[in-house]
């Protein structure tokens, strides 16, 4: 694809985070990766309004090489390509709801629904990090190695794709997957899907175009995640130990 159209896809891609009520004022920033270097939204810009002719040229460790201010956060950006060499764009928002999962110190890794089981896996929380420090590339850099999405620690969420297209989706997939999972807990009830369902929609992720990150973790554990916590495996024991004991077992 041609620089020309990268900055359109960058610049586009903003109208619609802004347009979604995911970033406001100038939040959010977006970079996509081409060749040797990176395209970056700029700081101190709002990304509604953003224009093509706007977007900064950095190097891959993000030092600009056309005299333009790269965003803040692109210790973060550059951090990620680092970690992930199949990562061709990240965005970086500040979607409502999965930011409140984020404040709460809540990851999204129940698998209640196919669609995040097969396009996102577990969306985990990083520890809070000052934004725009090596310490916060350094908690993203991490954890992006295993995930396609995070919830950063009252700050918002970071998704990954190898376009802009698809991080911009699994962004929509994330807040999405917040709203449905806030409406289940005011409802009072979070039913999982079952180990073995988890199991069939994890073989589906590289046939459907979603293959799992680099170092990603098949679901082991009974609530679709690995390792268990300690809760769930004491959940687990007790549930065994009841069958083993109940009459007729």
């Amino acid at each position: 694809m041609s620089e020309e159209a990268l900055r359109r896809d960058i610049a586009e891609a903003g109208r619609r985070l802004y347009a979604r009520g995911f970033i406001s004022g100038n939040e959010g920033n977006l970079s996509v990766r081409d060749g040797d270097r990176l395209l970056v939204t700029p700081a101190g810009a709002c990304k509604g309004f953003l224009r093509p002719d706007e977007v900064v040229v950095t190097d891959l460790d993000g030092r600009p090489r056309d005299g333009g201010r790269a965003s803040s956060e692109i210790l973060m950006h550059a951090a990620v390509y680092r970690r992930r060499p199949d990562a061709g764009a990240v965005v970086h928002a500040h979607p409502p709801v999965a930011t409140g999962f984020a404040v709460a110190g809540l990851a999204l890794d129940r698998p209640v629904l196919a669609e995040p089981v097969v396009t996102l896996g577990p969306v985990p929380v990083v520890p809070f990090g000052t934004p725009s420090t090596a310490d916060l590339a350094d908690r993203v850099a991490a954890a992006i190695g295993s995930s396609q999405a995070l919830l950063l620690a009252n700050h918002g969420a970071l998704t990954v794709g190898e376009t802009l297209w698809r991080a911009w989706e699994r962004m929509e997939t994330v807040e999405q997957y917040a709203r449905i999972m806030l409406v289940a807990r005011l409802l009072g009830r979070e039913k999982e899907l079952r180990p073995e369902d988890v199991a069939r929609l994890e073989t589906l992720r590289v046939p459907a175009g979603y293959p799992p990150p680099p170092g990603a973790t098949p679901s082991a554990s009974e609530g679709g995640r690995f390792p268990p916590s300690q809760d769930e495996l004491v959940a687990i024991v007790a549930k065994a130990l009841a069958r083993t004991l109940s009459p007729g077992s």
